[in-house]
């Protein structure tokens, strides 16, 4: 029902006589063609408090011109969004409103502003024709749709580049505006400057004073973990890649920093938000977890010479990955759609508003934090001992993922440490995550042995031959052999004394 472009432009300030140079002396541009004039009528879309608005969201509903429908831009970077749009109805489409449900949590979604506009289009083409970029001159009316029914209007102009473009063109045309005097817009986005010039905009968060505390350090680092949580989950939603390993790597890291740091921000409050981040860290890994292996298995099988690849082995895969990849993705959703994560999404703010902190919070940083990443090392270093002590088999298979688990805490132990304690903090966190890829890269092959294994038999049944699954089953099995033989030289150098010593200071 939607649909998805990646929106890449440049506004800027314009009057209804502001000259524009000639476009045709931009390098790459053979012509440019008038378009015509477009009158747009667009409702923009809010929570009563601009939820959307203060994440740099913008829902509308437009008629006019050639894209009339309802458009959901979401903020990718600065002049990047991605355009979601669906078929113009009365009613908001259930799709768009599941994308912001994490901002919006459940509060009824209004008309804030409506904007009208008289668009004179052109097209900056190539020697082809090819579109390589639409500018666009807007008059603009705004109406504030609360607050007063107050209006403003200006005009401003718009280069949007066309699909697949070079993002470098963008600044060809920019460095040709600015020569001829256009300005470049203060406003990021139309619907920010209509709340701005029609009464209150979103509330500006207070200017963050430069950290001072084991506190401040720590606290700046959850919030933008909870930021990340939440800007991935659309794109868990719409099944983007990565953007499921991207949230349930702000799930981790926010619930090791409440263990980490629970000398900072108190352990009792936490500990319930950490039992809730592990529960939803759990039903995105079943969409992450297929998904690693099935990438890994398909690589493994692309890799063996044609001859080696006996039986109906690409379809086995493929029969695999469709069927485990649709549910794990239908389990991840509805662990987002759940009340029980919009409530640790809620109480994950009301945390950082007013944070449990304790006596240590108000104490230097680098004594606070050290001591901190200092502990989770020497976890870390006790369990890579163990397993390194424990002979090869199940048994060191196990100890060697609860190692690989403290490594990811002492990592990122590390990561929030490092704005305070700088390169010391730097330096044990990369020789941390060596020895954290290792582990993980032994662990990846435990669990792809025994999808081959099942593999396999899934095969033997059929009464297709195992071959090509007991394969690629030994050469799992002699790469985890060398990971085991790598990990006490990893490990030695993570472990080199003058790492804690300058950690320490």
């Amino acid at each position: 029902m939607a649909d998805t472009k990646r929106e890449i432009e440049r506004k800027y300030e314009a009057t209804p006589d502001t000259p524009l140079p000639d476009l045709r002396k931009v390098p790459g541009v053979s012509d440019v063609v008038a378009k015509g004039v477009a009158d747009l009528d667009a409702v923009y879309y809010d929570t009563a408090d601009l939820r959307l608005a203060a994440a740099a969201i913008t829902l509308r509903r437009r008629t006019g011109g050639s894209d009339a429908g309802w458009h959901l831009k979401l903020p990718v970077a600065p002049g990047v969004r991605d355009e979601i749009t669906a078929p113009l109805s009365d009613l908001l489409p259930d799709p768009l409103a599941a994308l912001v449900r994490a901002h919006t949590r459940g509060a009824e979604i209004v008309p804030v502003v409506r904007l009208l506009s008289s668009r004179d289009v052109l097209h900056l083409v190539d020697a082809d024709g090819a579109l390589l970029a639409e500018l666009s001159r807007d008059a603009v009316v705004a109406q504030r749709l609360t607050d007063g029914n107050r209006t403003a209007q200006w005009d401003e102009i718009e280069v949007e580049l066309a699909d697949r473009g070079d993002p470098a063109f963008l600044d060809a045309v920019d460095k040709k505006l600015r020569k001829a005097g256009v300005l470049a817009a203060d406003s990021p986005s139309k619907l920010s400057r209509a709340l701005a010039e029609t009464g209150s905009a979103p509330e500006e968060p207070p200017a963050a004073r430069a950290p001072r505390t084991a506190g401040d350090h720590v606290l700046a680092y959850l919030r933008d973990k909870r930021d990340a949580l939440v800007a991935h989950d659309p794109g868990v939603r719409r099944d983007v890649p990565d953007a499921v390993h991207q949230m349930r790597v702000a799930t981790r890291r926010l619930r090791s920093a409440f263990r980490s740091y629970g000398k900072v921000v108190d352990r009792a409050v936490t500990g319930p938000l950490a039992d809730e981040l592990k529960w939803l860290a759990a039903e995105l890994g079943v969409a992450r977890d297929h998904e690693v292996l099935t990438e890994r298995l398909r690589s493994a099988v692309d890799a063996l010479p044609d001859e080696l690849v006996l039986g109906p082995v690409h379809a086995r895969l493929r029969v695999r990955s469709a069927g485990g990849g649709a549910e794990a993705q239908q389990r991840a959703v509805a662990a987002l759609d759940s009340g029980r994560y919009l409530a640790l999404l809620d109480a994950l703010d009301a945390l950082l508003a007013e944070p449990p902190l304790r006596k240590a919070a108000s104490r230097a940083p680098e004594d606070v934090l050290a001591k901190a990443v200092l502990k989770d090392y020497a976890r870390l270093s006790t369990r890579v001992e163990h397993a390194l002590d424990l002979p090869p088999g199940r048994e060191r298979d196990l100890a060697m993922h609860e190692a690989r688990k403290a490594a990811k805490r002492a990592r990122y132990a590390a990561e929030a440490a490092r704005p305070a304690l700088g390169k010391p903090a730097k330096r044990i966190g990369k020789q941390v995550k060596a020895v954290q890829s290792l582990l993980g890269e032994h662990q990846d092959s435990v669990v792809a042995r025994e999808a081959l294994r099942d593999l396999a038999i899934q095969a033997h049944a059929a009464g297709e031959t195992a071959f090509t699954w007991g394969l690629l089953y030994g050469q799992e099995q002699a790469g985890a052999t060398d990971n085991e033989r790598e990990l006490p030289e990893v490990w030695r150098r993570a472990s080199r004394p003058k790492l804690r010593a300058a950690l320490r200071g």
